[in-house]
């Protein structure tokens, strides 16, 4: 495979941020992938789910995050989401 040259753009992660937090809960959850923060309890569930589908996928496309493009981040993110 072939290295990235330095002024190509890169993914290094993905930030989750929960806005709908009422019980002052803190939640935190990190991954190679992925730092999520905040929300309630059932939406930073679903941020998990996305980060935990999200890994699984390019593990099945053989790739880590740093390997893949911007665009193709954000396309398998999507299509995470959309699920």
């Amino acid at each position: 495979m072939a290295k990235k040259e330095p002024d190509e753009p890169q993914v290094l992660g993905f930030l989750g941020v929960g806005l709908d937090n009422t019980d002052e809960h803190k939640r935190v959850t990190t991954s190679e992938s992925f730092l999520l923060i905040g929300g309630s309890e059932e939406t930073h569930e679903r941020m998990q789910d996305a980060a935990i589908r999200f890994e699984e996928s390019l593990r099945m496309l053989g790739k880590r995050l740093k390997e893949t493009s911007p665009d193709e981040a954000a396309d398998l993110l999507r299509k995470v989401i959309e699920r």
